[in-house]
C-alpha cells in the first residue's frame, strides 16, 4: 500500500508540474503578445508626432517627399522627378536657383557675356557657352545631372528635349521669365524647396510694397521710359517682362504711351521728340549699344526733350536690369527708389 501510494504521489506531482509549466508558458506568451502590441504602438506614435512637428516647424503644408514624383511640365511632358535631386542643369535659371540655396552643375554664358551680378556666387560653377546654340547631349551628360530644367520652350525645340530626356528627367517651362514668381514656386516644388521659395517670395513682395509706397509719394502720376541700346538697334521696353515688368507693373510707375499696349517699341532718332516721359532709364546692353547711345544722346532732338533738360536721364546697370530672377529684380527696385525718391 505504501508502494502504491508513493507511485500515486509521484504521478500526481508529475502531472502537477506539467500543468504548472503550461500555465506559466501561457502567461509568458500572453505577456509577450501584450509587449509586442505595446512596442508597435509606442514605435508608431512618436513617428506620427515627429512628422507633425516637422511640418509645423518648416511651415510647409505638404508632406516630406518619400520617393519619385511624376509631374507634367508646361509643354505637357510627363516627367519623373527624383525625390531629392542634387545635380541640377538649369541654364539661365541661376538667379532663381541661388534664391533657393542651390548651385547648378554648370552655368549659362554667351561668349564673353555671363550673369555678372551673380559672378561671386557662381565663381566655382563651370560656364557653358550658348552663343552657338545649346550644348550637345554629350557635353550635358559629362556633368552627370539628375534633373534638367529648360528655361524656355525654345530650348526644347528641334529634338533637343528628346535628346536631353535620355540623359536625365527634363522639365520645360514655356517661358520662365514671363512670370518669375510663378517660376520660382515651380522650381521650389520640383527641387523640394517649397519653404525656401515661399520665404523668398514673401520677402520680395514686402520689398515691392514698401518701394511702391515710397514711389507713389515721390513720383506718383509721373512716367518713366526704359530705353535699351543694343547692337541691333534701340528699343523702348514695355511692362510685360524683365525690368519693364518690375518698374511698371509691380512698382506702378507710369509708362510712355508708346508702350502702353505694346511689349516694346523700336526707337529711331526722331522718337525722342514724341517721348512722353518724365524720367528716362538708359541701358547699354552688354556694352554693345555704346555707339548708338552716343549718336542719339548727342543729337539736338534728344537735348531738347524735357527729361533731358531737367537732368532726369539715368544710365542703369545692364547686368541685372536685363536679368531674370528675384535677385535681379530686387536690385532693380533698389535702383528705382534711389534714383526717383529724393
Amino acid at each position: 500500500m505504501l508502494h502504491l501510494a508513493n507511485r500515486f504521489g509521484a504521478v500526481f506531482r508529475f502531472h502537477l508540474s506539467v500543468w504548472l509549466c503550461l500555465v506559466l508558458a501561457g502567461s509568458l506568451l500572453a505577456g509577450c503578445g501584450s509587449n509586442q502590441e505595446l512596442s508597435v504602438e509606442s514605435s508608431e506614435q512618436p513617428r506620427s508626432l515627429s512628422t507633425a512637428a516637422d511640418v509645423s516647424a518648416s511651415g510647409a503644408n505638404t508632406p516630406v517627399p518619400s520617393g519619385e514624383r511624376t509631374v507634367k511640365d508646361e509643354l505637357g511632358h510627363e516627367v519623373t522627378v527624383p525625390a531629392e535631386p542634387k545635380r541640377i542643369f538649369a541654364p539661365y535659371l541661376e538667379d532663381s536657383l541661388l534664391k533657393l540655396g542651390i548651385k547648378p552643375v554648370a552655368q549659362w554664358s554667351n561668349g564673353n557675356m555671363e550673369h555678372e551680378y551673380l559672378k561671386e556666387d557662381l565663381k566655382d560653377v563651370p560656364k557653358l557657352d550658348f552663343s552657338g546654340g545649346l550644348p550637345s547631349p554629350e557635353v550635358v551628360m559629362s556633368y552627370n545631372p539628375d534633373l534638367i530644367i529648360l528655361h524656355t520652350a525654345t530650348y526644347a525645340a528641334n529634338g533637343t528635349y528628346e535628346k536631353y530626356a535620355k540623359i536625365a528627367p527634363t522639365y520645360v517651362f514655356q517661358n520662365a521669365s514671363g512670370d518669375m514668381e510663378k517660376s520660382l514656386g515651380t522650381l521650389g516644388e520640383l527641387l523640394g524647396k517649397s519653404a525656401e521659395a515661399d520665404q523668398a517670395l514673401q520677402a520680395y513682395r514686402q520689398k515691392v510694397n514698401e518701394a511702391k509706397e515710397k514711389l507713389d509719394q515721390a513720383v506718383g502720376g509721373k512716367k518713366v521710359a526704359i530705353m535699351r541700346f543694343a547692337a541691333k538697334g534701340v528699343s523702348l521696353m514695355g511692362g510685360n517682362y524683365l525690368c519693364g515688368y518690375v518698374v511698371h507693373q509691380q512698382l506702378g510707375v507710369g509708362r510712355s504711351k508708346l508702350v502702353e499696349k505694346e511689349n516694346s517699341a523700336n526707337v529711331t532718332m526722331e522718337t525722342p521728340s514724341t517721348l512722353d516721359a518724365d524720367y528716362i532709364f538708359v541701358i547699354n546692353a552688354y556694352g554693345q549699344g555704346t555707339q548708338r547711345m552716343k549718336e542719339m544722346t548727342e543729337s539736338s532732338i534728344w537735348k531738347s526733350i524735357p527729361a533731358v533738360k531737367q537732368g532726369h536721364v539715368y544710365e542703369v546697370n545692364d547686368e541685372y536690369w536685363l536679368g531674370s530672377g528675384l535677385i535681379a529684380y530686387e536690385k532693380i527696385i533698389d535702383d528705382t527708389v534711389k534714383l526717383l525718391v529724393k
